[in-house]
């Protein structure tokens, strides 16, 4: 069966004119439509938080649970019933703060769930405080004099606790954000989207640099797997290797060519240069790599699951009460 977008719209979304969760909405519709997965058979399980309320805009199944136990709840949800396509969506604070730990243990284990990270580096719905992904001197209702803590960079948090996957795109680019939800859903195994977005009343701006089309042309390169590492405005400028780190060089100067630079790999299991790329662009001259940065085939916590469940029932001589009872002396009373 083909569905629309409208097929997965729900409600009358209640955020702020211009945030990023509208534009983000409205991408997962167009996703849904294009995987083709019936409504019925998707859930969106969310925490708490301004994009927390995406449940609710989802003619779906869906769950807006408490803080931060989003992945907790996501993760049941998947193992109760493996037949549905799981969709967490989480900001910074409910994802990364309270919900830090299953944040880490969902990619540890490896549950086929679409994480949804949706980043705009403050606690919105509680009115501007720093968030755990707000810049080191960030001033705030919670910081007056600037936050004196450095920020977690998820990429770093997903590869550390062993992540498969994981991608990141801008709220404002539709199209992108469409692809990357795409190949998340089509990865086995938990997928990281990190969205970037703005919080048009307590950080607008805060991810401005590639927030329209002119900035991601300045300031982003546009990773795929198997395609050189080559941006800019006229696609001048592309990445190589120099000692353990990366090199910006533009192409045609200094003898160095299209084929001198790097390939994406994003199947790579050595996560080394896909961290690198995923921590480019705070400043230290790098544009900010947006795209599936890394990809990899490993087992799921869900399948290995069900499979054990299944071992273990083949080998055990009953398999129900009526057969466990009758695996002890029975008599009969007259």
């Amino acid at each position: 069966m083909t569905y629309t977008a409208s097929d997965f719209k729900k409600g009358q979304p209640r955020w702020c004119p211009g945030c990023g969760d509208h534009f983000f909405l409205a991408s997962l519709h167009k996703a849904m439509a294009e995987i083709g997965v019936e409504p019925c058979n998707n859930a969106v399980i969310s925490g708490i938080g301004c994009s927390s309320r995406l449940p609710h805009y989802m003619a779906t199944y869906g769950m807006n649970t408490i803080h931060g136990r989003a992945a907790a709840i996501a993760t049941g949800c998947k193992i109760a019933n493996p037949a549905l396509t799981v969709w967490q969506i989480s900001g910074d604070g409910d994802g990364l703060a309270i919900g830090g730990n299953h944040f880490i243990h969902a990619n540890r284990r490896n549950i086929n769930l679409n994480i949804i990270l949706l980043n705009n580096r403050i606690y919105g719905l509680t009115k501007g405080q720093y968030s755990p992904t707000s810049p080191r001197g960030f001033v705030s209702k919670s910081s007056p004099y600037g936050t004196v803590e450095d920020p977690f960079r998820p990429a770093e948090l997903c590869f550390g606790a062993r992540g498969h996957f994981f991608a990141r795109t801008v709220a404002t680019d539709g199209k992108h954000t469409v692809e990357v939800l795409k190949a998340a859903n089509a990865h086995k195994g938990t997928a990281v989207t990190e969205v970037l977005q703005n919080c048009v009343i307590f950080n607008d701006g805060t991810h401005a640099s590639v927030y329209n089309n002119a900035g991601r042309a300045e300031n982003a390169i546009y990773v795929e797997h198997g395609k050189p590492l080559i941006f800019g405005k006229d696609r001048e400028y592309g990445l190589v290797q120099e000692g353990f780190g990366l090199k910006v060089v533009k192409i045609g100067e200094n003898g160095v060519t299209e084929a001198d630079i790097l390939v994406h790999d994003a199947h790579c299991e050595d996560n080394t240069l896909q961290l690198k790329l995923a921590l480019m662009g705070n400043g230290d001259g790098f544009p900010i790599a947006l795209g599936v940065i890394r990809d990899v085939d490993a087992p799921t916590y869900d399948d290995s699951v069900v499979a054990q469940i299944e071992e273990v029932k083949a080998a055990k001589k009953y398999h129900n009460f009526a057969e466990l009872l009758e695996t002890n002396d029975i008599w009969e009373v007259k």
